[in-house]
């Protein structure tokens, strides 16, 4: 069992992460910017290192930040939480590179399925049914307009790094997906540092079901009756 973790990660999501540390005996460390100085976390874990100004761009999705921090506090592993760079292949492979343990999924898997283009061209050639939509890199907003009038509206417009809703706008027209296109654009870079746009038809009445599924390095694997 390790004997201490960082968190990469801020407010409720790390919280749940000290206080499971916590009860399992392990030592956490806690990172954040300059507007989460005094924020809950924080004051939880055992140790803090500041990593940079409120943006996330500039501060909790910088890997050489979060490296800097685990090298000074020794950290033998990182907990991702969501979102930030849960999902960033390359945040992995450093880690694995430095001999510090990812808690959470490998490169390959991150690579497949961290990525949202690249997540549906592999189940389009598994044969699993998805939405229309075109997962090539669009240039800028007149081609995004030209792809949505091809797929037909309503669509919706996608970060590929995005999640937890941001990067993400419906368009009914013309109009609506340049400013949702450039918008989008704006917000995933900010919030993901990945300014990647895919567009797909958007359904209109959809049913939301989905399974979660754990497996570990053993080839233990359960899911859970959600």
């Amino acid at each position: 069992m390790f004997k201490k973790i960082l968190i990469a990660n801020r407010g409720e999501i790390a919280c749940r992460v000290i206080k499971t540390a916590r009860k399992m005996g392990i030592k956490t460390v806690a990172v954040y910017s300059d507007a989460d100085r005094d924020a809950l976390h924080v004051k939880m874990a055992d140790e803090a290192v500041h990593i940079g100004p409120p943006p996330a761009a500039e501060s909790y999705i910088v890997i050489d930040k979060i490296m800097d921090a685990v090298r000074q506090t020794g950290a033998e592993a990182v907990h991702p939480g969501y979102g930030f760079l849960s999902e960033r292949a390359e945040f992995a492979e450093a880690l694995d590179k430095a001999g510090v343990a990812f808690i959470g999924p490998p490169v390959g898997a991150i690579e497949a399925m961290g990525d949202k283009i690249t997540s549906k061209k592999l189940a389009a050639e598994a044969g699993v049914s998805t939405v229309p939509g075109y997962m090539g890199l669009i240039a800028d907003a007149d081609e995004a307009v030209k792809i949505a009038g091809e797929i037909g509206y309503p669509v919706m417009i996608k970060a590929s790094a995005g999640g937890g809703g941001k990067g993400m706008r419906i368009a009914w027209d013309e109009k609506e997906t340049r400013e949702g296109f450039q918008s989008s654009k704006n917000e995933a870079k900010s919030s993901f540092g990945d300014d990647r746009i895919f567009i797909e038809k958007f359904v209109t009445q959809p049913r939301h079901i989905e399974i979660q599924v754990l497996g570990d390095k053993h080839g233990n694997v359960i899911y859970l009756g959600e």
